[in-house]
């Protein structure tokens, strides 16, 4: 959500600070223009000013209007400048500390001066420019709240998309965003909306994974349930085959055959969401120890500390059985199985888990890591699945001096009425 918010803000200021940019071009290109003709005013006011008087100084009459001087002290240094070298100007200065506009023009060898109050005026450049200042600040308040409330508009749905996608990659295919389909006026052209096809495309990713993944289930069960009856019935058979090295080979091939039948059928139970836990309080120590033992296998156990967990006796047994046997098959001793408090640690000494099961978690069919030896992938996924049904937290690791790591976590609780 930090992102999505980062997001919002971030459209927010972009958006604000565009508006600002663009509202003080303008308000600085409307102040030049504005006074401009304003300051123009007054220069030619001045302007005619100068001319009256240079008229009058001509003619020797008296121009009539006190704001006129021959050589003034007050008059700036550049428009003196100006005047000496036989030029008329006009500038902005001061005459007894207050600002005035300034006139002057040679009259023989001196200045002759006018000066119109200019106070009026630069107070009427401020109210302008007070009155752009808050043109820009209201018109960029409105832009970012609109610019806050758009993007809000979009982080929303953004979050909606991102809060679905994370449920599917959690397993849950239902899950769509289901956005609404927008109408659109067939007079106009169709208007693209980028969040709302992101949107429709994880929806259709979502469907079309789901109808791929259910038709895979149905297609494992489907042979699983196909083979069990004539694997039954070759078993059978094969009972009565005179003793000797082919039946041998032909029960071990038949009875892995069955083995990977039943597994099948497992994991397609496990994935229908049928499976119920048969919840009990056990303890964790004796149970683990009992498990290992009706495996056979070589594996040590060392209870750290005992804990009474909430869990489901036989589906237990089946995690660590599977857990033992692919540590028996694809790893090396010594097998170490740890038991502290709720938290189960099995541990072979061997290659270790190869690192796109460890980044994807196991799949059907696949050992991952031709060094771990060959098999059909579905011990650890019906591990996975076990776990699933008994909230077992499961992770799959390798330890730092070698040999793949898996740790169980159950839960711990107490059973309600009814349990």
């Amino acid at each position: 959500m930090r992102v999505i918010s980062s997001l919002r803000w971030k459209i927010a200021l972009t958006t604000t600070a565009v508006c600002c940019a663009v509202a003080a071009v303008l308000g600085i290109l409307v102040h030049n223009v504005v006074a401009r003709q304003i300051v123009g005013e007054v220069r030619k006011d001045a302007d005619r000013e100068l001319d009256h008087a240079l008229g009058h100084y001509q003619y020797g009459t008296t121009h009539g209007d006190v704001n006129s001087s021959l050589n003034p002290p007050d008059l700036p240094e550049p428009l003196s400048a100006l005047v000496a070298k036989g030029l008329t100007g006009s500038m902005v200065g001061e005459r007894a500390g207050k600002p005035v506009m300034w006139a002057a023009g040679p009259a023989d060898d001196r200045a002759l001066a006018v000066w119109l109050p200019y106070e009026s005026t630069r107070a009427r450049l401020r109210d302008i420019d007070t009155a752009i200042l808050a043109s820009s600040v209201l018109a960029a308040g409105v832009v970012a709240l609109a610019g806050l409330f758009l993007a809000n508009q979009i982080s929303r749905r953004l979050a909606r998309t991102a809060a679905v996608a994370r449920r599917i990659s959690t397993g849950d295919l239902d899950a769509r965003v289901g956005l609404p389909e927008e109408g659109q006026d067939p007079r106009r052209p169709p208007s693209r909306d980028e969040v709302r096809d992101v949107a429709q495309a994880l929806d259709s990713m979502a469907a079309s994974l789901q109808g791929r993944l259910e038709a895979e289930k149905r297609f494992t069960a489907d042979v699983a349930h196909e083979l069990r009856t004539p694997l039954t019935g070759s078993l059978a058979a094969a009972a009565l085959l005179p003793e000797g090295r082919p039946k041998e080979m032909i029960n071990d091939r038949l009875k892995a055959l069955h083995l990977l039948t039943e597994d099948l059928l497992e994991i397609s139970r496990l994935e229908s969401g049928v499976e119920r836990a048969d919840l009990a309080r056990v303890e964790l120590g004796r149970a683990v120890r009992r498990a290992v033992e009706g495996t056979r296998l070589p594996a040590s156990v060392e209870v750290l500390r005992d804990a009474v967990v909430l869990t489901d006796r036989r589906r237990l047994d089946r995690i660590l059985a599977n857990l033992l046997v692919n540590a028996d098959k694809h790893g090396r001793p010594p097998i170490e199985v740890t038991v502290q408090g709720p938290v189960v640690v099995v541990r072979d000494h061997g290659p270790g888990y190869p690192p796109e099961l460890i980044e994807q978690g196991p799949q059907r069919f696949r050992t991952g890591d031709p060094g771990r030896g060959r098999g059909h992938g579905l011990g650890l996924t019906i591990v996975v699945g076990q776990a699933a049904v008994l909230d077992i937290t499961l992770t799959f690791a390798n330890a730092p001096d070698g040999g793949a790591l898996t740790t169980l976590g159950l839960p711990v609780g107490r059973l309600t009425d009814g349990s």
